[in-house]
């Protein structure tokens, strides 16, 4: 495709400055509108009720003056004081001049998670923008060719040069390494559990005891798994010199574990499989609209092992690596555009090492460590930066014992589902509802009616038009607690069944109905590692079967071609999990479009500082035009306000009048402050 037909955000110097001292307008491409009362209207509200954004229409700006032209019809406008777009242009040839490897000038453009169509971004031109001229702001005209060399350096952290690391890590298979070391599930229990009030061995035997009994969350009964003791506790202590056992209380019936001295952390069975760079998960407040609040993620995958012996000149053969995986998720404390360029530039830095050498280790060491240890994130539990920890494990059930695949998630937070508050606590690790997935106990993964209406109504209202199968399906919605009164979000998640989630009633010619589905789907974890993303291979070839980094093929961990797309330059699909081929195939390549995200924030974006705008200028804009336009995902909450368009082009000229009286903070933030919806947890 032509480059300039993609391009979703435009700058432009303004003959004068506004009132407010703006200097730019910023053009943005928007869809149409999620709620379709606001079709044709000349202003659109984005964000929250509390935290606004609101866009005016780039021809009705023209027509009034206020801008010298407009890019199109599609287009909305906000002010700015534009940062250095001199440091973009700049930025470019040293982000792609040949010290990442070869380049390329192709971009792939990605709907959501799908690859759809070819083109190449314009350069940005600073003194066209200078001169007034309508200037292009997406994507970077060059940069590192995808290659697997380029993912393993910059996205998934797997080689043994690093996992194996013997100052950072330990390896529970050989006993070689350090223990304790910063990569190490020791390391980062021992940081998380300051300010819980134990110790971290207390702090993580707790956690691990979640598993002897029955918990509820949600009204989700999550039942106890007590082969965590014979597969992970007893090895553990065995190995710690302590004496265990598993006793039940003869009152309450509850089981405990007994240990006469505490585990020995620095010989954790957990192995280090992967490091992960999950920059594209940067977001701001209001689904993308406000100011950018973290950098993303940055995760710990490690693998559950029972070596034998244990931890003495073991080998990777005598190992008994386990269908089990721990995934540790920070979210990465940086705030503002500049901030997050910063981070996301050291990543790219880390593409352009030609090997894992020692300088390389030691700048992914200061990375990590600026985000995992205490006190990076002193609003959250315990003053660490952890989001959620995630399990996906057979290994303490088995197929024959009628225990599936399960996922389970924990977090340092007080959840109320009841309420839907979720704050940030300190103390132990407690249960959390797995993010938008529902209780599957409860609802039928294939004939649930409350997910058939919630798929065809609210995720539905939430896709974004126009639709087209495969290659134009995206959705922005949120998944409540509860649905009709009744709890929805699980506890805990099986896979096979289920494999994902289908809505009974969806028909297949349309296009709103099977794309709906399939974003509800996919972004549950039984859809997400199983049938949705085709992580179904049991034949040992690819050995990623209900995992996209395997726990259980060696080092280094083999992915998922979900996440490959079954090599650079390709793409997996994936037949739909409801209807099969016959109504469509997904396509993904998720590392490359990870990559092309990377390198785009690094070097190719541009901050602006845009004046936030009080919540009473809604009010004002009620009383003049009788509606505010307010568009947001369908479910998320209920309207305080009238919702309606504004096609008066006298009353956008009324509120361009009353906008400077309505002033807030400045915010830091990219020109392409507006993202297309993107539902991403996984």
């Amino acid at each position: 495709m032509d480059g300039l037909s993609v391009t979703g955000t435009f700058a432009q110097k303004l003959e004068r400055p506004t009132p407010l001292g703006e200097t730019t307008a910023v053009h943005v491409k928007l869809p149409p509108a999620v709620d379709p009362r606001l079709e044709g209207s000349l202003v659109r509200v984005v964000g929250t009720p509390e935290d606004p954004v609101v866009l005016f229409r780039s021809d009705t700006l023209a027509e009034l003056g206020a801008i010298p032209s407009s890019p199109g019809p599609e287009f909305f406008t906000r002010f700015a004081q534009l940062a250095d777009p001199e440091r973009r242009e700049a930025s470019e040839p040293r982000g792609a001049g040949g010290e990442s490897g070869e380049v390329t000038r192709e971009t792939l453009l990605f709907n959501g998670r799908h690859p759809t169509a070819r083109f190449e971004a314009p350069p940005l031109d600073a003194r066209a923008l200078r001169n007034g001229d309508l200037v292009a702001f997406d994507g970077c005209p060059l940069r590192p060719t995808s290659t697997q060399a380029q993912w393993d350096r910059t996205q998934i952290i797997r080689d043994p040069a690093v996992v194996l690391d013997p100052a950072r890590t330990w390896d529970p298979c050989t006993g070689a390494g350090t223990k304790g070391g910063v990569w190490t599930f020791a390391h980062l229990m021992r940081q998380m559990a300051q300010g819980s009030g134990v110790s971290p061995e207390t702090f993580v035997t707790h956690w691990l005891s979640r598993w002897l009994n029955d918990y509820q969350v949600n009204g989700d009964n999550v039942p106890a798994r007590r082969k965590m003791y014979d597969e992970v506790i007893a090895p553990w202590a065995a190995a710690s010199g302590t004496l265990s056992s598993l006793q039940q209380d003869a009152t309450t019936g509850r089981w405990e574990v007994v240990l006469d001295r505490p585990l020995d952390l620095g010989i954790a069975p957990f192995r280090l499989l992967a490091i992960v760079n999950r920059v594209d998960l940067a977001r701001g407040t209001g689904g993308g609209h406000g100011r950018l609040e973290t950098a993303g993620e940055l995760r710990f995958v490690f693998g559950l092992t029972r070596p034998s012996p244990w931890g003495r000149g073991g080998t990777e053969a005598t190992c008994n690596l386990k269908p089990f995986t721990l995934i540790v998720e920070y979210g990465v404390p940086r705030t503002g555009c500049l901030n997050v360029i910063l981070w996301a530039q050291q990543w790219a830095q880390l593409g352009t090492h030609a090997s894992f050498d020692a300088l390389y280790r030691a700048r992914l060491t200061a990375m990590t460590e600026s985000v995992v240890l205490r006190g990076r994130a002193p609003g959250k539990g315990n003053q660490n930066a952890l989001n959620q920890l995630r399990t996906n494990e057979i290994a303490l059930g088995g197929m024959a014992e009628g225990l599936p695949w399960e996922l389970r998630e924990f977090s340092l937070t007080d959840e109320d589902p009841g309420q839907g508050t979720d704050l940030p606590s300190n103390g132990l690790l407690r249960p959390h509802t797995l993010a938008l997935t529902p209780d599957d106990a409860t609802h039928d993964f294939r004939t649930d009616p409350d997910v058939d209406s919630f798929v065809r109504t609210l995720v539905k209202g939430g896709v974004a038009q126009p639709v087209q199968v495969p290659g134009q399906c995206t959705a922005s919605f949120a998944v409540p607690s509860r649905v009709q009164g009744r709890p929805f979000l699980g506890g805990n998640s099986l896979v096979v069944p289920p494999t994902h989630w289908e809505a009974l009633n969806v028909v297949p010619t349309d296009a709103s109905e099977v794309c709906a589905r399939k974003e509800f789907s996919i972004n549950t974890c039984n859809g997400c590692h199983f049938k949705d993303t085709g992580t179904t291979d049991f034949s040992g070839v690819n050995n990623t079967a209900f995992t996209h980094i395997s726990p259980t093929s060696g080092i280094p961990a083999r992915l998922s071609k979900f996440l490959t797309g079954g090599g650079a330059g390709f793409m997996f699909l994936v037949p739909d999990a409801q209807f099969g081929p016959s109504v469509t195939s997904w396509p993904f390549a998720d590392l490359l479009r990870r990559h092309q995200r990377l390198y785009d924030i690094a070097h190719c974006t541009v901050c602006g500082l845009f004046l936030g705008v009080d919540p009473g200028f809604l009010v004002q804009m009620e009383t003049l035009a009788g509606v505010v336009p307010l568009d947001m995902p369908f479910g998320s909450w209920t309207p305080p306000f009238k919702v309606g368009p504004i096609r008066d082009v006298a009353v956008v000229k009324q509120l361009l009048e009353l906008l400077p009286g309505f002033k807030a903070d400045l915010r830091d933030m990219p020109l392409d402050f507006h993202r297309p919806p993107e539902v991403f947890v996984h």
